[in-house]
């Protein structure tokens, strides 16, 4: 089964990190699981995904406390810590909590760094079905510049594909769905993507047989390397971590630009997590509500549906309030990023930009922002959607329907805000 086939829709799920940064335990994983089985799943929410540093033992934040033991088994593979995740007492690993997240009719992911753990080329301890060594196939000289768990592996020695064979091979026993692998879609230490690396990965996931879906973070990912990334993976960031301030999500706009044509079945461009609802709970940048104001939540759920990026919410779903739920359950919306195809910028002048998607029987999504501090009137001729005269259109977000449009779909957009608009023929 080609890899493409994983994730033929963009993923749709929830990460733990923008909430509990590398600390989350096993009772948050369930209760998020729990509530998006209740809220989300019959929206198409699916994934739910275990971030960093879950074989940390002390992890309390989103601050990485370096050069600790963590928690490995005898073949220098990453296992959970069982105080924070007690299911995987007695070697079982994620499997127990896997299979809680699968009883509820969801999929499992996990976070790990590229590479092998340094304590295991320290401790030069062996690698599965080989006979060497983590110190031997460990390239000591290419590490993250902002985690101290890994060293990277040299794809150039003997036991390099063995090694990220066991380690796959290990989250297939534990039935995981979705892998996130830091520290390799670029890198500000070491200049680009670890191509090595991600070869590597693909083999070992091909290997295993299972339908793993893979991400690839932080970015931005060059988009010279496309190709490759389609080739090798399902998504791949565009960003270094987004958070919750206007100029990152402005600068979002560009970053789409720069990748249009490329999000296809699965190959996805990714904008990120969407940092909304209650974040920052265990974290540096301290427990808030999401510092976006409504109207840039619409935008960035506007820019990343109509994009079609991946959508991994990242606060605490248990306390999301109606807004927030609202965001995630509009179902015009859902239907629009599972559907659609070609977005593209057709206009930018000033802050008043305009994109453009078609739909499956004909129709256009068109995306009416407003990037500036005054409210404004942001339009597109009817002519440029291609679509003849006599069309009708529907705001998604306020159910709002137009009458007949002769020449101008038009809307006044507040402040940092949008309007999507579903446009078809009458």
């Amino acid at each position: 089964m080609n890899h493409r086939e994983f994730a033929p829709t963009p993923p749709m799920g929830w990460n733990s990190w923008d909430c509990y940064g590398a600390s989350v335990t096993e009772a948050e994983v369930r209760g998020n699981a729990e509530y998006m089985a209740r809220n989300l799943k019959e929206h198409g929410w699916e994934y739910i995904v275990v971030d960093i540093q879950w074989y940390e033992p002390g992890a309390v934040s989103d601050q990485y406390r370096p050069f600790v033991r963590l928690e490995t088994d005898a073949y220098s593979r990453l296992i959970p810590a069982v105080n924070r995740f007690p299911s995987a007492e007695g070697g079982l690993g994620f499997k127990p909590l896997a299979d809680y997240v699968h009883s509820l009719g969801l999929k499992f992911g996990i976070h790990i760094m590229r590479g092998i753990p340094r304590q295991a080329v320290h401790d030069n301890t062996p690698i599965m079905g080989t006979a060497v060594t983590a110190r031997d196939i460990a390239h000591t000289c290419s590490f993250c510049g902002w985690n101290t768990d890994m060293y990277g592996v040299d794809a150039s020695k003997e036991g390099a594909q063995e090694y990220y064979n066991s380690l796959f091979e290990l989250y297939a026993s534990w039935d995981v769905d979705y892998i996130k692998v830091d520290d390799i879609a670029d890198s500000w230490l070491h200049g680009g993507p670890h191509l090595a690396e991600i070869e590597l990965i693909r083999k070992a996931i091909d290997h295993t047989g299972r339908s793993i879906v893979l991400s690839l973070s932080p970015g931005p990912a060059p988009v010279k390397h496309a190709d490759f990334l389609e080739n090798h993976a399902n998504v791949w960031r565009m960003t270094d971590d987004f958070w919750d301030r206007w100029p990152l999500l402005l600068d979002m706009f560009d970053r789409c630009s720069t990748w249009e044509g490329r999000p296809k079945p699965g190959c996805w461009p990714d904008c990120d997590m969407l940092p909304l609802g209650r974040i920052g709970i265990r974290g540096v940048q301290h427990d808030r509500w999401t510092n976006f104001t409504k109207d840039e939540q619409v935008t960035m759920m506007t820019l990343w549906t109509l994009f079609r990026s991946p959508l991994m919410f990242g606060g605490e779903m248990r306390d999301n309030d109606e807004w927030t739920l609202s965001l995630l359950t509009n179902q015009d919306v859902l239907n629009m990023h599972r559907h659609s195809y070609g977005a593209r910028q057709i206009s930018r002048r000033g802050d008043q930009i305009v994109w453009l998607a078609e739909g499956p029987e004909g129709e256009r999504f068109v995306a009416l922002f407003n990037t500036g501090e005054l409210l404004a009137e942001v339009s597109v001729a009817i002519a440029d959607l291609r679509m003849g005269s006599g069309v009708k259109a529907k705001e998604l977000w306020t159910g709002k329907q137009t009458g007949l449009l002769a020449d101008t779909l038009s809307a006044a957009i507040p402040p940092h805000g949008a309007a999507l608009f579903r446009v078809a023929a009458e």
